[in-house]
């Protein structure tokens, strides 16, 4: 499946800023880019069509020999972060091209990709928001308990997807239909109107929608 130009970029945090008829917005500051082109993949050559992007200068005792030789060839510097981009016309890229905020304006709807806050392992209050069971006479130490899970003749086993306690976040999540409030080009840096996933300094890609 094809997808629209991104960059990657690193999540600094949540804030607000002031709009011209006074209202606060609440904004997440991700900082993006610069990201070179470091291999363009077609579908004659590998199959399918896609930008190979690098992300974050690296030293060079900090990346393999194989990557050092990779970044050789694009003629690039070292760096600790490759993205696989899939992109219709990616043969109209060239390796070496340097991509910035600056394919970014005021006004743009984006996705952003990220790995959402690990919580560890939670029971089915937290994970699902379960009601629990009755604190009335007769139950005893149950009362955060999940309940009945299936029946026992018929069909004899838990249905897959079935809510029940276990690993809570820390998963790829993607926010679709986010909106650019403020392009600061200076700084590379992007203003994104409401809440992306992950925690402060985590990896995001962000991509036109």
């Amino acid at each position: 499946m094809s997808e629209k130009m991104g960059i990657l970029g690193r999540k600094l945090g949540m804030t607000r800023i002031f709009a011209g008829d006074g209202t606060a917005v609440p904004v997440t500051v991700i900082m993006a880019g610069p990201c070179p082109i470091t291999q363009v993949k077609t579908a004659e050559k590998d199959g399918y069509h896609a930008l190979q992007i690098a992300f974050e200068e690296a030293k060079e005792k900090h990346v393999s020999k194989a990557m050092q030789g990779h970044f050789a060839k694009a003629s690039t510097k070292n760096y600790r972060i490759v993205r696989e981009l899939r992109l219709n016309d990616a043969a109209t890229q060239q390796v070496g091209e340097v991509l910035t905020v600056d394919m970014f304006s005021a006004g743009d709807k984006i996705k952003v990709t990220g790995t959402s806050i690990g919580k560890g392992y939670q029971g089915v209050m937290r994970r699902w928001n379960f009601a629990g069971i009755s604190d009335g006479h007769g139950n005893e130490k149950v009362h955060r308990n999940a309940g009945s899970i299936g029946n026992n003749t018929f069909p004899g086993h838990v249905f897959k997807g079935r809510k029940m306690a276990g690993q809570w976040g820390n998963e790829r999540v993607t926010e679709q239909g986010l909106t650019i409030v403020e392009v600061r080009q200076d700084d590379g840096v992007i203003l994104v109107k409401g809440a992306v996933p992950g925690p402060k300094n985590g990896l995001v890609f962000v991509r036109k929608q």
